[in-house]
């Protein structure tokens, strides 16, 4: 046996996280990844509030432009010091432009202020619009989407990563802009005092500007070929931490042997987080000795300035000043743009979330389905879930009549909740064709198919809500106290909500202080209640009471005999004697439609259904199952 519990040798990389090709590492790459990412904030930040964002951009221009005019004064300050005559004449007469010089300082400061109120109003306005854009999309996705594992990852990184790159990035343009407008202040004030001073300037970015860019490229190309294993990783803390798993966690003895296998799967990802440390420190260093060398270049052209006399003392220490303030500009840039190029890879997955959720979106129009259909009509009905390598359903038809209690049953696996899900139009069929009353799903608005049907599920969602309201919830639209009620009484959870501490107004969670837990049998009570108080007029139950007590199950499916005399059943169920007086029993093997009829039709046939039931009756006779036909 495998001392590997969850390994990730059997996990394919997702298709939206897999690299085509090589791709070029250099400055142009990073520069042509910013539109994409600015053009993503920007379009947030601007439906969120354009006044602020206008604002925001004002205000660093105007602080670039406080900056250059604060350089160019500090030139004649140094030029009325280093003038020929008295020292307290020279002081007097630099006063005019000292003064100037501290009021763009001021105003600079301003300025600043400014520009961080603007930043700390919009930022949370983008990060509510991005958030709301993905909630929006994975809402009203189609309810297939969520069995496809890569839309579930990247939902979770698009969702995750993509909206934090996003609010980060706003901070990144913000820091941009400002240090690129200080840059361009710089550059044109040495332009101003020389032109050789202007290409100097800029000669020590393009190194450090590269180094940035590839240590970005090293960073991404390290997530990518983690991805896998952060997911696995994600899946043995959960089963090692969470509560639904604590259980058997502690009875199988399982605590070390997990612990052991997150460090495994740990201890690879640091290997490889050390290893792309080493490369892009490597990287920085090169980049760092490169910019030293175009600093030196700098300031050698203007000593050589100073030499052949071309630019004068006074103007040759505003030229320092400068170049340190382009310098130090140039810093906040190149972090700037390597920050947002780093970010536009995790606004990509935000993007590709939208644009696929739109892809995957529930329809929200189409042909109007009939609200209570006389004849569901499924002809060669296949259906496969994605990433499948065989069909759940092969060639199924089936005609269902309003007012029918039809029983799907079956081997696990053999497609009999698929098929519930598929007829009622919840899955969508891979082949063939779905009709009610002759309109086809596929060409139907699935929300007005939807509220023509009832789920009573195997395992029912858990409502992190009050307990009548985890009935209620099954149709809020409706307004009905006897119906309420009725739901309860016909499910059996009159006697959960006898048992709970606030009555029906106790909270099912134990996320909240005052919250209850139910178990499994309660829940699925509570489940049948809720698809009751729907009173659809399709209603599927699958597995209803896989979790009552034998008292409790016939209490449910009298409930449900009452209740299906004005609505079409599909009941999905392995309990073979719960099914006799159904209308029709369908048996299905290997998603394909083997048997069809009536409990004494099926029996005498003798074939798979007469097994399965006999297999079941000998259980209670204690003695061996009849034997089938050969």
């Amino acid at each position: 046996m495998s001392s590997v519990l969850i390994g990730v040798e059997n996990v394919a990389t997702p298709k939206w996280a897999r690299r085509r090709g090589g791709v070029s590492v250099s400055l142009g790459k990073a520069l042509r990844s910013l539109p994409a990412a600015v053009v993503a904030v920007g379009r947030l930040a601007w439906a969120t509030s354009p006044r602020l964002t206008v604002l925001a951009g004002a205000v660093h221009v105007a602080s670039g432009c406080v900056t250059a005019f604060g350089l160019l004064a500090t030139a004649d300050v140094f030029t009325a010091l280093l003038r020929d005559g008295p020292t307290p004449d020279r002081v007097v007469q630099a006063l005019p432009a000292l003064a100037v010089v501290v009021g763009s300082l001021v105003v600079r400061a301003l300025l600043d202020t400014a520009v961080a109120a603007v930043e700390s109003s919009l930022r949370p306005r983008v990060t509510r619009a991005a958030n709301d854009e993905v909630t929006a999309v994975l809402v009203r996705a189609e309810l297939l989407a969520f069995e496809d594992a890569d839309f579930r990852e990247l939902a979770r990184q698009g969702g995750r990563r993509g909206v934090r790159s996003l609010e980060s990035s706003l901070r990144y343009l913000a820091d941009l802009l400002s240090g690129g407008i200080s840059l361009v202040a710089a550059v044109v004030t040495v332009g101003l005092l020389h032109p050789w001073l202007a290409p100097a300037l800029l000669l020590a970015a393009l190194a450090n500007a590269w180094a940035a860019a590839r240590a970005s490229k090293l960073r991404y190309e390290h997530f990518l070929g983690s991805v896998t294993r952060n997911t696995r990783k994600g899946v043995v803390e959960e089963v090692a931490t969470d509560r639904d798993f604590a259980l058997e966690r502690h009875a199988l003895a399982l605590q070390e042997r997990l612990l052991a296998e997150h460090r495994r799967i740990a201890d690879s990802l640091v290997v490889d987080e050390v290893r792309v440390a080493h490369r892009t420190n490597l990287v920085r260093l090169v980049g760092r000795a490169l910019a030293g060398v175009g600093t030196g270049v700098a300031y050698l052209v203007l000593l050589l300035l100073l030499h052949t006399g071309e630019l004068e003392l006074a103007l040759a220490a505003t030229a320092v000043l400068a170049m340190r303030t382009g310098f130090s500009s140039l810093a906040g840039t190149t972090r700037a743009v390597n920050s947002l190029y780093e970010d536009s890879f995790y606004i990509d997955f935000y993007k590709k979330l939208l644009v696929e959720g739109a892809e995957r979106a529930q329809a929200r129009s189409g042909a109007r389905p009939p609200a209570d259909p006389g004849r569901i009509t499924l002809e060669d009905v296949s259906f496969t879930y994605p990433g499948g390598k065989k069909p759940a359903l092969r060639g199924v038809d089936l005609t269902v009549e309003r007012g029918e209690v039809v029983a799907l049953v079956g081997e696990n696996g053999s497609g009999k909740t698929t098929l519930g899900k598929v007829l009622t139009g919840l899955y969508p069929a891979t082949s063939g064709s779905v009709r009610w009353d002759g309109v086809d799903l596929a060409e139907a608005d699935p929300g007005l198919v939807h509220s023509s049907i009832a789920v009573i599920a195997q395992n029912p969602a858990q409502w992190p809500m009050t307990a009548r309201h985890n009935v209620l919830v099954g149709r809020l639209e409706r307004d009905d106290e006897d119906a309420y009620r009725d739901a309860v009484a016909r499910s059996g959870a009159d006697e959960v909500l006898a048992s709970l501490p606030g009555g029906p107004d106790t909270v099912l969670s134990r996320r909240f202080n005052d919250g209850q837990d139910l178990s499994g049998g309660q829940w699925q009570r509570m489940g049948i209640a809720r698809g009751m108080y729907r009173d659809a007029a399709v209603l599927v139950a699958d597995e209803p009471t896989a979790a009552l007590d034998a008292k409790a199950e016939a209490r449910v499916f009298e409930g449900l005999r009452e209740a299906t005399a004005r609505r079409t059943t599909i009941l999905v169920t392995h309990r073979l004697a719960n099914i006799r007086n159904a209308d029709r029993i369908v048996v299905l093997d290997e998603g394909r439609i083997v048997e069809q009829g009536t409990h004494a039709e099926l029996m005498s046939l003798r074939g798979h259904y007469f097994e399965l039931f006999e297999l079941q009756a000998a259980a209670y006779r204690g003695g061996l199952p009849a034997p089938a036909n050969e």
